[in-house]
Parts: structure tokens; sequence; C-alpha cells
């Protein structure tokens, strides 16, 4: 169980990197925003997972504060992101009906 949250934390870090270079790589603005808004997604889902860990591997009052904290920004993020996500892929759809 306490392998999962290391696992998480790099992999979204690795993909919110993947997302941030593919958006220098577009030059469609609705892609660079839905790039972005994947990104966002695990940007929020690092926040939400370091802050696990970090009261996990701690345990103390001042690390549960720092984790709540950081477990409230990362949902906020991770919701955001896919709020984003769900409207640019319907905008996509939208101007894209053949595909």
């Amino acid at each position: 169980m306490l392998i999962i949250f290391p696992i998480v934390i790099v992999l979204s870090a690795v993909m919110y990197i993947y997302y941030k270079v593919a958006i220098l790589k577009t030059k469609d603005g609705l892609t660079q925003r839905y790039f972005n808004a994947k990104s966002r997604i695990c940007l929020g889902l690092f926040i939400f997972t370091f802050g696990i860990n970090q009261y996990i591997f701690y345990q103390t009052k001042i690390s549960l504060f720092i984790g709540i904290l950081f477990i409230i920004l990362g949902l906020m993020q991770l919701i955001r992101g896919i709020k984003e996500t769900k409207h640019y892929r319907n905008e996509w759809k939208r101007l894209n009906p053949a595909d």
C-alpha cells in the first residue's frame, strides 16, 4: 500500500511534464488548451497524492495540516482539470464531426 503513493507521484509528475511539452509541439489553440487541462489533472493528482504520502510518512500535526492543504489544492486542480478536459473534448467533437 505504501509503495502505491510514490509510484503515482512519479507517474503524475512525468505525465505533467509530457503534456507541458506536448503543448509546445502543437500550434492549434484548442489542442493546447486540452493538453493544458490534462496537465492540470496530472498536477492535481501529484499534489493530492503528495499530501497523503507526507502525512503517512511523518504522522505529525504539522504534516497533517500541510497534507490537508495539499489535498485541498490537489482536489481543486483535479476537479478543474476534469471539467476543462470535458469542455475542450466536446468543443473538438463539435468542430470536427467527421473524426
